[in-house]
């Protein structure tokens, strides 16, 4: 299985496979018409980028300007939940698909294994957004991914049936091309937790321009409408609790019930789908999630609701 995929990368072919923050849909980022194959699948925006994988700092160098700031970060936090926005090297022999014109390039070396081992082993920088159709819940299991690409014979799915995404939430992205650091997509590693390591202010950005995949206003969302900050269920809703909210109805979920966001954060989308997946044969309206705290991990799981909130 594992030398199959290997094939199908260096083939120009597309493979689905798992990484610590959600399964990606990914290609040899050297090869346009391949990357191309990855925005038709998924029906993604031209104007989204895509995150390069890479399995070592060296190789990241090859394709990216690493700054002092960048390499700092770079050699504390990977191989980890991190991108890092680096300018594109002048030569570098990135596909123009993959950086959709910008002149700037988002990396990261994923820390499981197998994601680790199908870079080495392919011998190219894999380009790979979340294995999902553009805008809907972004997967963390074999069960999703395969729901979504088993018929496609040009995709082949590299699928442990019994891993679960550890973190369950896309890599933060930290843009170092910039007078301050600069978070573009919040994810495990917090601003908090950036600023402790370089002891520079780590700002978030306040604006919507795609730099940096996962930025559209409207993404991560389900079929149904989801309300946020819900202390009730209205008519035909579903619920999404967190710690001793209590959304109680026909259906709903716990995202925690002890109230610890690391384990909210790893349960979110699979719930999320579970839910719409229930709302798509009952009669439901929409999605109450009930209000989470915006501290450490739970600023960035309100970001992926915002999104999935948004009409």
């Amino acid at each position: 299985m594992f030398s199959k995929a290997v094939q199908f990368i260096k083939s120009g072919k597309v493979v689905v496979f798992p990484t610590e923050t959600v399964y990606g849909i990914g290609a040899d980022a050297t090869n346009n018409e391949a990357c191309l194959k990855i925005f038709q699948f998924k029906n993604r925006p031209a104007i989204n980028p895509l995150i390069v994988h890479v399995s070592s700092i060296e190789q990241a160098k090859e394709i990216g300007e690493f700054n002092d700031l960048a390499t700092k970060i770079a050699e504390k936090f990977w191989p980890g939940p991190l991108s890092i926005v680096v300018s594109l090297k002048e030569n570098a022999n990135i596909a123009p698909s993959v950086t959709a014109g910008l002149n700037t390039i988002a990396i990261r070396i994923p820390s499981y294994p197998l994601a680790l081992e199908l870079i080495r082993q392919s011998g190219v920088p894999i380009a790979a957004p979340s294995a999902n159709p553009s805008n809907y819940i972004s997967p963390t299991n074999a069960e999703h991914v395969t729901k979504h690409f088993k018929d496609n014979q040009e995709i082949f799915i590299l699928a442990p049936e019994i891993y679960q995404s550890e973190y369950g939430l896309e890599s933060t992205i930290i843009d170092t091309t910039t007078a301050t650091p600069t978070i573009l997509r919040e994810g495990f590693i917090t601003a908090e937790i950036l600023e402790e390591v370089l002891g520079v202010k780590v700002f978030k950005v306040t604006n919507d321009v795609v730099k940096a995949p996962g930025m559209l206003a409207k993404h991560y969302s389900p079929n149904v409408p989801v309300r946020l900050n819900a202390t009730n269920l209205e008519d035909r809703e579903i619920g999404l609790n967190f710690g001793n909210s209590n959304l109680t109805g026909k259906f709903s979920l716990n995202l925690s019930l002890k109230g610890e966001l690391i384990e909210a954060a790893a349960n979110l989308y699979a719930y999320l789908r579970i839910l719409d997946d229930y709302a798509a044969s009952h009669d439901v309206r929409g999605i109450a999630v009930a209000p989470i705290p915006r501290v450490n991990i739970g600023a960035a799981i309100n970001d992926r609701l915002k999104r999935a909130a948004k009409l």
